[in-house]
């Protein structure tokens, strides 16, 4: 964490949500700044979670302690002046180094009746979404060579829900451990009836998406931080061989 007078940038872990969705979460990334930052909320501070990652999500989380500072990050944000970039371990190989992908995301149940809620899906009537991507590195298991993942860098110009995830698998790429956008959407609908189980480990791989939010950079003040790979990602990593 590193703190400065109106704002801060903190550390999500996986599985940690920013907000809570239900009065009974009381294990949120803003439970926890609440805790953090008690003095500053009594003498007349807040908290505005700038940059939200998924639940399942790693990574850097900027946080405006003012209503001035937060009003300033966001509009840094619409600007395109906070960049953000993520690591990203997917199945396959990707054929190029590098590649971009301009595609618009809506939705897919404000089109129709759809089984997963808040699903999103590439649609010309949708918001505006820029990934552009970098293949960092081609991987084999040591133990089963004819198996093909890849170590991603994802920059997003924009800043959709789950933008990342449906545009890596629009490109044949999707993330290991992606329950909503990986091979079978219905592993997403047996995790929630279920829990985490063997079969869903044997499909997925990971119990979350390998997603980590690796690097920030405030263009208006020239400050940037990188943080490597969190323990589960890298364990998933341990014993392959790059190719």
């Amino acid at each position: 964490m590193e703190e400065f007078p109106e704002w801060m940038v903190v550390e999500k872990p996986a599985q940690m949500a920013a907000h809570p969705s239900k009065p009974s979460d009381e294990a949120t990334l803003w439970h926890y700044l609440c805790h953090l930052l008690a003095y500053e909320r009594v003498n007349g501070g807040g908290i505005s979670i700038i940059n939200r990652l998924d639940r399942e999500t790693s990574g850097l989380t900027l946080v405006a302690t003012s209503k001035a500072a937060a009003r300033a990050l966001c509009r840094q944000m619409e600007a395109h002046k906070i960049r953000k970039s993520y690591l990203a371990i997917v199945f396959g190989w990707p054929t190029s180094d590098h590649w971009e992908v301009n595609a618009p995301l809506l939705r897919l149940g404000s089109l129709q009746p759809f089984r997963i809620w808040l699903k999103q899906g590439i649609h010309p009537e949708g918001s505006k979404a820029f990934t552009s991507f970098e293949t960092v590195a081609r991987l084999s298991p040591n133990a089963d060579p004819s198996k093909r993942f890849a170590l991603v860098r994802a920059m997003p110009l924009t800043g959709r829900m789950h933008q990342i995830r449906v545009h890596l698998a629009a490109s044949g790429h999707p993330l290991v451990g992606d329950k909503i956008y990986g091979a079978d959407e219905s592993c997403y609908l047996e995790f929630i009836q279920t829990g985490w189980t063997p079969s869903l480990q044997a499909r997925l791989l990971l119990d979350r998406h390998a997603l980590h939010a690796s690097g920030l950079e405030l263009e208006e003040s020239g400050l940037r931080w990188e943080i490597p790979l969190p323990p589960d990602m890298l364990g998933f990593l341990a014993g392959m061989k790059t190719l």
